[in-house]
């Protein structure tokens, strides 16, 4: 992400995890912003440009971003578990960056927005969440926690990945609401400027 991004390695339950971690400059982190990847079978990596910008939307906002590489991926072992091992992953990992049971923010793209949701829902102490921010959830292949009021949801109006009625069936009955950006697709081209004024105001209220 830039040249004072660290390298780190944690071990997770199916081994050794890589992690990309970001700090803010100046100050100490108001606390662990863990953001998660998209699929890890589809080319999903804590590279993808989404996710590396929402763990600069944290870093401006005052947060330690920790990115990762879901089993099987990258560097870190194991191989894919279907969504429940790759769960697991995320909470070792914000275990291990999380070390003083402080202040949490979790934040994800597609897949790893699914994974988001049970982050968000295991955490031991609910009350140490401050943000959860969801782009493109995936919330048609995959069973998505429901979650609380303060959570951000982006989708484009125009992805032919997740269609954007799936997203408002699953946030209806939460009475949700899902905020979205006209003409973006999936991945958000074009769109990433926008993607990150969107969760730096949300997270500055």
């Amino acid at each position: 992400m830039n040249p004072r991004t660290q390298q780190r390695v944690v071990q997770g339950p199916a081994g050794a995890i890589q992690c990309a971690v970001d700090e803010p400059e100046g100050s100490a982190p108001l606390g662990t912003a863990l953001v998660c990847h998209p699929h890890p079978q589809f080319g999903g990596t804590m590279d993808n440009k989404v996710v590396q910008t929402l763990a600069r939307c944290f870093v401006q906002l005052g947060w330690r971003a920790v990115r990762f590489n879901f089993r099987g991926v990258g560097q870190s072992a194991g191989h894919w578990d279907g969504g429940a091992g790759e769960i697991d992953d995320a909470l070792a990992v914000l275990q291990a960056f999380n070390t003083d049971d402080g202040a949490v923010a979790v934040g994800g793209f597609s897949f790893g927005a699914y994974v988001a949701t049970w982050v968000a829902a295991r955490l031991a102490q609910p009350s140490q969440l401050q943000h959860l921010v969801l782009v493109g959830p995936a919330v048609q292949n995959f069973q998505a926690s429901p979650v609380g009021p303060h959570t951000l949801v982006i989708h484009g109006e125009l992805d032919d990945v997740v269609p954007l009625a799936a997203v408002f069936d699953w946030a209806r009955p939460q009475a949700l609401p899902v905020t979205v950006v006209p003409g973006a697709g999936h991945f958000f081209h074009g769109q990433l400027g926008l993607l990150k004024q969107l969760v730096v105001k949300h997270c500055s209220a």
